[in-house]
């Protein structure tokens, strides 16, 4: 379990969070007020049709966007009017990423992808971490593939790859955006039961946006996002 941490604590908490995109004469309000709350160790969904803004919503309670008011609290740290830059520097340790299109280095291979999530967070890439990235590929199911080229992966395996990649710094928190999207039926089924494993065995908060109704299921909460609001 990530040390230090709390089960009641909340570990990421936004209000009033909203967010506009420019569009002829008036902005189009994608996020119109969302409240979330996440604690250590919980899972929660959240689903919403397509054009909802879930990826928008989960690129802002994770830095990648800024939202135009609201709070956002990591740990209980204000992150509102943090540059972009600044909330990259502490997301690193925070908040591992799963997206749907994998974004691996194609010049670099299974391992070698994983450790670029350490070398992003300045780490030093010494033998610990070398022996820490080859153990989250093992735990992954790619032991016997740490030298492959990530184009010589299959879909479900390169979305091993950025579980494992995701999880480098010991972030307390995973946020996986349509984490199956790219992947056959059979395969997203064994890489969600891969991240619920994962996720819970750690002791870490999960944050997965998805279309799929029986994979929200498995979550401890779930919303939806409607009017971009959370219900």
């Amino acid at each position: 379990m990530h040390s230090g941490v709390n089960k009641m604590e909340h570990l990421l908490v936004a209000r009033a969070l909203r967010k506009s995109f420019p569009g002829g004469e008036e902005p189009i309000p994608v996020l119109d007020g969302v409240d979330l709350e996440i604690q250590a160790g919980e899972s929660v969904s959240i689903r919403g049709e397509s054009g909802s803004g879930k990826s928008t919503l989960l690129n802002v309670l994770s830095g990648l966007e800024l939202a135009d008011e609201g709070e956002l609290l990591w740990q209980g740290q204000a992150m509102q009017g943090r540059s972009l830059s600044r909330l990259a520097a502490k997301r690193t340790g925070f908040i591992g990423f799963v997206f749907q299109a994998y974004y691996l280095a194609p010049e670099l291979n299974a391992i070698e992808n994983v450790l670029l999530g350490a070398r992003v967070a300045g780490r030093r890439i010494d033998a610990g971490v070398k022996d820490q990235a080859a153990s989250l590929l093992e735990r992954v199911g790619l032991g016997h593939r740490l030298r492959h080229a990530s184009t010589k992966l299959s879909g479900g395996e390169r979305q091993r790859v950025a579980v494992a990649r995701a999880l480098i710094n010991d972030p307390p928190v995973v946020m996986a955006d349509e984490p199956t999207g790219n992947l056959d039926e059979s395969t997203g089924l064994a890489v969600m039961d891969l991240l619920m494993e994962l996720t819970a065995g750690e002791g870490k908060s999960l944050v997965l946006v998805t279309h799929n109704p029986e994979f929200a299921a498995r979550t401890g909460r779930q919303l939806t996002l409607h009017l971009g609001r959370l219900q």
